[in-house]
């Protein structure tokens, strides 16, 4: 058997075939996937305003997709930047600790994690914080899945859930938290402005947000057909019904009463540092990176042809190799986004609520 053939079995099919068969429970995949691939039409329409939900398609995102996506990329579906030296996941929990490092945690604190997913930097946030957090999350299929990983790592007492919107968190009084992080998540909301006041509202007078943005850079051009393109192949795959520019960012958070101390493109690769491109991972082999062979084009090419094989012995839900073919075109997307230098993923902000 081949390095690459034991990273399929060897990951454990049965154990993601079980996953799949959870999150799908028994539904059409095929007609789900067609009808995501139709959200772009429908949102655009005569009477998108008043029939369009964009909450309801990103969390049809994430529940045909986040199984499979927690299978090429981890618990922590998130970017980080790079290094030649390091996996994918040492990298991520790099980034974590600079996170960390930024909102100046300390024992005892209160903190939102606003789009919480699967929990990953949650668990990172309370073993090394030392803090309590509370993850909301509209996504009842991460929660139940957050909750369970919290309990395996022994923080279930220091974690509270909020199934619910972040547009909407009337459940949380004014001034509770000491601080707040949204990892990824702010990029999915349909107002950015009205989810950072929603977000403000929740804080302390004093309290430190960190975000994570998917932005355009200043290399977007709007006239350039091929930049639209990509653009609109970005927010078709990652349900995004937008995509800001890091100043538009900027904007949305000090309307919502911010203050922004600190805006970084973390993505961009500095001349003579050994940061490794962002998109790295989706487009080919690098140094340790490439342990993931499921993560390049050949790899999603090849665990997208063994779905196949595996719906029609019903290990894999029928639909499955639907999904995956979604996700090896947002990657395409993803690689077409970072090379021309007109997408990131890594716009990393603090700001501070004034007080």
């Amino acid at each position: 058997m081949s390095g690459n053939q034991r990273e399929w079995s060897d990951m454990s099919i049965l154990k993601l075939s079980g996953g799949l068969k959870d999150a799908y429970r028994g539904s059409d995949v095929a007609r789900r996937v067609r009808d995501f691939n139709d959200w772009t039409t429908r949102a655009a329409g005569d009477n998108a305003g008043d029939e369009y939900d964009h909450a309801a398609t990103v969390k049809e995102y994430y529940d045909l997709c986040g199984e499979l996506m927690v299978y090429g990329w981890g618990e922590s579906l998130h970017f980080a930047p790079l290094s030649p030296t390091e996996s994918i996941e040492e990298s991520k929990v790099r980034h974590q600790r600079l996170m960390i490092d930024k909102l100046d945690l300390r024992e005892g604190m209160s903190v939102i994690d606003v789009g919480c997913g699967l929990g990953g930097p949650m668990r990172r946030v309370v073993s090394e914080g030392g803090v309590r957090v509370l993850g909301v999350n509209n996504n009842e299929l991460q929660l139940e899945k957050a909750k369970a990983l919290n309990a395996e790592a022994g923080i279930a007492d220091m974690v509270d859930y909020l199934a619910c919107s972040f547009m909407d968190m009337d459940a949380i009084a004014d001034d509770t938290f000491d601080r707040g992080y949204a990892i990824e998540s702010t990029c999915h909301a349909p107002d950015k402005a009205g989810a950072f006041a929603e977000i403000y509202r929740t804080l302390k007078p004093g309290a430190l947000l960190w975000g994570q943005e998917m932005c355009l850079t200043d290399i977007f051009d709007p006239d350039n057909e091929r930049h639209q393109v990509i653009k609109q192949e970005l927010k078709h795959g990652i349900a995004l019904n937008e995509i800001a520019t890091m100043s538009e960012v900027n904007a949305a958070l000090e309307a919502a009463g911010f203050e922004v101390l600190e805006g970084i493109d973390r993505g961009v690769v500095a001349e003579g540092t050994l940061t490794t491109p962002w998109y790295k991972p989706m487009d080919g082999r690098h140094g340790t990176l490439g342990n993931a062979f499921r993560q390049t084009p050949l790899g999603r090419k090849t665990i997208e042809i063994a779905s196949r094989l595996a719906e029609l012995v019903r290990i894999f839900p029928k639909g499955s190799a639907d999904v995956i073919e979604l996700l090896d075109r947002t990657a395409n997307a993803y690689v077409a986004g970072g090379k021309t230098g007109i997408f990131t993923p890594l716009y990393c902000f603090l700001a501070r609520k004034p007080g």
